[in-house]
């Protein structure tokens, strides 16, 4: 039985990060052209708004984005008025990110833009086709974080 052969643009670890930068950089070339934001800058906007507060450490968890990546993005919105930080009540050690008023706009103003360029890129693809792909990206997560076993 022959060795099967690594060839890169059928090996789909390199087929998921070639395609989603692709992505990443088209949506940071209209974030940045739109809105004066950065890719981490968005991503600390929607999970704050998502989340209404949230600490650096548990956006970090949730976007798989370095420490220091979310720390500069919380810094840099902070001083545009975009952010603010609050006690944390449950942990003096740390604060809460929250959105100020002008934030709150900006987010407004952003999310529809998302999501008017998923439904661009989806909209080639059948329902049953997202739902899948969503699925089968949810099921590749959870194995590699060893929560999901053979079977």
């Amino acid at each position: 039985m022959a060795a099967k052969t690594l060839r890169l643009d059928h090996f789909l670890p390199y087929r998921l990060s070639f395609t989603t930068g692709l992505l990443s950089d088209s949506i940071a070339q209209s974030y940045e052209a739109l809105f004066g934001i950065n890719i981490p800058e968005w991503r600390v906007i929607a999970w704050v708004a998502e989340q209404g507060s949230i600490t650096q450490h548990h956006i970090c968890a949730q976007t798989r984005m370095d420490k220091v990546t979310v720390s500069r993005a919380a810094i840099a919105l902070t001083e545009r008025g975009l952010l603010q930080r609050l006690p944390n009540p449950e942990d003096r050690r740390s604060h809460l990110l929250a959105l100020t008023a002008k934030g709150q706009l900006l987010h407004a103003a952003i999310a529809p833009k998302a999501l008017e360029l998923e439904s661009r890129v989806f909209s080639h693809f059948s329902e049953a086709e997202v739902d899948a792909f969503l699925s089968m990206l949810r099921r590749i997560d959870a194995i590699v974080l060893g929560e999901e076993r053979d079977g």
